[in-house]
């Protein structure tokens, strides 16, 4: 007779399973790090069965003492997980019925480790939703006390990376504020969809036992039980937002780094990162390269791909469970590596980064930012909007051949465009006009802005930031 197969599913089986299939089919690489979910959810399934009447109080209480240790030891680094165990869920149940004998083989009544995994996954999400959602406050954080810190720096504001008109550098780092904001409250949302309870799904169809799942879901500190347990063992969309989510942050972290890099260049000396943030080149001694600004532009790359990688998973998968879904771990797992540790690095490069303030206002004074500035100053004078937009056009085009700026020009000389300028035409061709003008909710001018720096801060100490 063949060598029985000693797996805990191998009853039918009259063969063992070939060593190069267990090495390939094995996810104890990876699927680790849910060790603590995993005894924590078979701790509650415990006493869930003594209200089934599959355990009795002492059994129950036998296997959770064990359960206990083998918590201690595998956190201490005393057991180690073994392939041979195909997964986190069969090394623990292992340990456990080697430890206590019998009385082990009872937990996985009624249970599965479709359900299983999942239950461990989503309380895995739960607690890296608050992690992450930590560091980008810790990240605001940085943005909000440099917009303090700069509040009268004066720069060029962009459109297709083309000088457009002044702003604040505080109103810029804000904007990145509000990006950050709006990917808190997708993590939250995605904690959110994860936050359903699945053990007592079964396989598929449901466990066999009266399961408390009420009681198991609140024990596990869920809000909800899942309503159909074969959605429940086969979703993955709490992965997906999770990882869309850190795709959408990763996105504005690659913009933000885009900036940095280009605000490094000795062509717009807007920035200097510290040392401490930057490496040389092996061949170019003069050469101070950005690398950890252009190093978390390149990982957004990286949790897009991870993103894909769910999907495509998921996106040929009949009902219910197949073993397509072991995959998703290894590219949820990378996305929380990779996002929590640029998060980790990105607020610590920012607080060391020196804006070049004198820089950044002369570049403000040059390219003829405040041209929309002075066809509204026409405009309030009665003159049509695209009549007053061709006016300034052509100033700027004399601009252009004469070599001077806008600010320059005598009355006499802007009166050759138009009769309408008068001698208060001066206030509204400078910079700080131009930003003072933008007083409406949203805009660049300073009291503006420091009510969004004021209300920045207020959101940040509340528990709903």
């Amino acid at each position: 007779m063949a060598e029985k197969n000693k797996k805990a599913w191998g009853g039918r089986f009259r063969e063992p399973l070939a060593k190069t299939a267990e090495e390939f089919s094995s996810s104890i690489a990876y699927d680790s790090r849910l060790f603590k979910q995993d005894i924590v959810g078979s701790i509650a399934y415990a006493r869930a069965l003594i209200k089934a009447q599959v355990l009795s109080a002492a059994e129950a209480k036998k296997i959770i003492k064990a359960l206990e240790e083998i918590m201690r030891g595998m956190a201490s680094g005393r057991i180690a997980l073994k392939s041979e165990f195909e997964d986190v869920h069969m090394n623990i149940e292992t340990l456990l019925i080697a430890k206590i004998g019998e009385t082990g083989k009872k937990l996985h009544a009624g249970r599965s480790r479709n359900d299983q995994v999942v239950t461990d996954v989503r309380m895995y999400v739960k607690y890296e939703v608050t992690e992450i959602v930590m560091l980008i406050k810790k990240l605001q954080t940085v943005l909000v006390d440099l917009a303090d810190k700069h509040i009268k720096v004066i720069m060029p504001g962009y459109t297709h990376l083309q000088r457009a008109q002044p702003v604040l550098l505080s109103h810029h780092l804000m904007a990145y504020y509000e990006m950050f904001s709006r990917d808190k409250e997708k993590f939250l949302a995605a904690g959110r969809e994860a936050d359903v309870l699945v053990l007592g799904s079964g396989a598929l169809a449901g466990a066999g036992f009266d399961i408390d799942r009420e009681a198991l879901a609140k024990e596990l500190g869920f809000s909800r039980v899942s309503r159909n347990s074969l959605d429940a063992v086969s979703d993955r969309d709490f992965i997906v937002s999770f990882a869309a989510a850190a795709s959408l942050l990763m996105t504005h972290i690659s913009r933000l780094s885009e900036e940095l890099v280009i605000w490094s260049t000795y062509e717009f000396n807007f920035v200097e990162i510290s040392d401490r943030y930057t490496t040389g080149s092996s061949i170019m001694p003069q050469k101070k390269n950005p690398d950890v600004a252009e190093l978390c532009r390149g990982k957004a790359g990286r949790v897009f791909g991870d993103l894909m990688r769910i999907l495509t998973i998921l996106k040929g998968l009949p009902l219910a469970y197949n073993r397509d879904l072991q995959e998703d771990k290894e590219a949820l797992f990378d996305v929380i590596d990779t996002v929590k540790s640029v998060l980790s690095i990105y607020g610590e490069m920012l607080a060391a980064t020196k804006f070049n303030a004198e820089v950044m206002t002369a570049a403000a004074r040059k390219g003829y930012l405040t041209a929309t500035d002075l066809a509204y100053y026409l405009v309030r004078r009665g003159v049509p909007f695209r009549e007053a937009h061709a006016i300034v056009g052509q100033i700027v085009a004399y601009c252009e051949e004469s070599n001077m700026q806008l600010e320059y020009l005598s009355l006499t000389q802007l009166k050759q465009f138009s009769p309408v300028f008068t001698y208060d035409v001066t206030r509204v061709l400078s910079a700080e006009s131009s930003i003072a003008n933008r007083d409406i909710p949203g805009g660049t001018a300073a009291s503006r802005v420091k009510e969004a720096i004021k209300r920045a801060r207020k959101d940040l100490a509340s528990d709903k930031a």
